[in-house]
């Protein structure tokens, strides 16, 4: 059975950091691109970022600069870290595995950015 589990959502202050992880089992991970999307309330979910298997990263141009995407093979997670954080960051955040033919999603964590 193939679980992608996030954590590290949270509230924290504009101009703060998080940092998420998704979790991944019952794939073989170091064959799957992993990428990391958002949902904000009453919008469509969009791309934040994703990260091949060799490591090339593509960032969505609103998080560019603030945002930093890693992998580790070894601990099968994928991170995410956040600085800088916006209020129009706040949003539930997704994480994605793609590869061989298939396409798995997380149930989310939610990221609220307020003071």
């Amino acid at each position: 059975q193939v679980q992608l589990v996030e954590s590290g959502g949270g509230l924290v202050q504009p101009g703060g950091s998080l940092r998420l992880s998704c979790a991944a089992s019952g794939i073989n991970f170091r064959f799957y691109a992993m990428g990391w999307y958002r949902q904000a309330p009453g919008k469509q979910r969009d791309l934040v970022v994703t990260i091949t298997t060799w490591g090339s990263t593509n960032y969505a141009d609103s998080v560019k600069g603030r945002f930093t995407i890693s992998r580790d093979n070894t601990k099968n997670t994928v991170y995410l870290q956040m600085n800088r954080l916006k209020s129009e960051d706040t949003a539930v955040y997704y994480c994605e595995a793609g590869g061989l033919g298939m396409d798995y999603w997380g149930k989310g964590t939610l990221v609220t950015v307020s003071s």
